[in-house]
């Protein structure tokens, strides 16, 4: 609820973690799907639903596929300003930060200079005027106000108040025992590294790591990501 075509009621009382996890467990009930065939791929905000929702109901999943999303906001929150923010330009990264002392994130220069610098390097890592369709109806489609509530104005990090800010799970995610895939990426917007460490917290965990991608890497490196799904799949049967 609140995403693409789905009911978008103006309730903020309901953009909680734990009301989604609901939605997820009310809609496998609706199709009648259980541990033989109820598996969760859940990239990016996905992957911090698939992950809540699996710490509550992994009886009913056959297995679990994080994608592009590490354990911790503060950790992607510290990656962001410590490690990918310092290869902007100098001088972009100046502008951004300004905006950000302020809290004026809504600026449309603050979101231009991240959409211009960040996001062809970190988010999807082809040229922005050929951007897959899919890509493109996604984001005309965005709940910008939800993703503001939820996220944040941008993907360069977590700012504001925003209700994700200190999600941290890394902790839990030693009672997950079903089979779970983490997915990196080289250039992902969030540490592979963590992601990877994810794949042995948990207790039956494998790791795949896409070399040529980024945020969304199963459009920048499609192959690998994708044999490594597919794969994950066929040895859970």
């Amino acid at each position: 609820m609140g995403s693409g075509k789905s009911d978008n009621p103006n309730d903020e009382r309901l953009w909680q973690i734990d009301r989604f996890v609901e939605e997820v467990e009310q809609v496998r009930i609706a199709l009648g799907l259980d541990s033989s065939n109820f598996i969760i791929l859940g990239h990016s905000w996905g992957g911090i639903l698939g992950l809540e929702y699996a710490l509550k109901y992994q009886e009913n999943l056959k297995g679990l596929i994080i994608s592009n999303m590490v354990s911790s906001i503060p950790d992607y929150i510290d990656y962001a300003n410590e490690i990918l923010g310092p290869q902007l330009p100098e001088e972009v990264l100046k502008k951004i930060k300004s905006y950000e002392q302020i809290e004026d994130y809504t600026n449309t220069e603050y979101l231009g200079l991240i959409e211009e610098y960040y996001y062809p390097k970190h988010v999807l890592r082809m040229d922005p005027s050929n951007w897959p369709n899919p890509v493109l109806r996604s984001f005309a489609n965005l709940n910008y106000p939800l993703y503001l509530k939820m996220q944040g104005p941008s993907e360069f990090g977590v700012v504001g108040d925003a209700i994700l800010k200190d999600w941290d799970r890394t902790n839990d995610l030693s009672s997950i025992s079903i089979p779970t895939l983490t997915i990196g990426a080289e250039y992902d917007t969030m540490d592979p590294k963590a992601m990877k460490e994810m794949s042995t917290l948990v207790k039956n965990g494998k790791y795949l790591h896409c070399p040529k991608g980024s945020h969304m890497a199963m459009y920048d490196d499609q192959k690998t990501y994708f044999q490594g799904v597919i794969s994950f799949l066929n040895d859970l049967n």
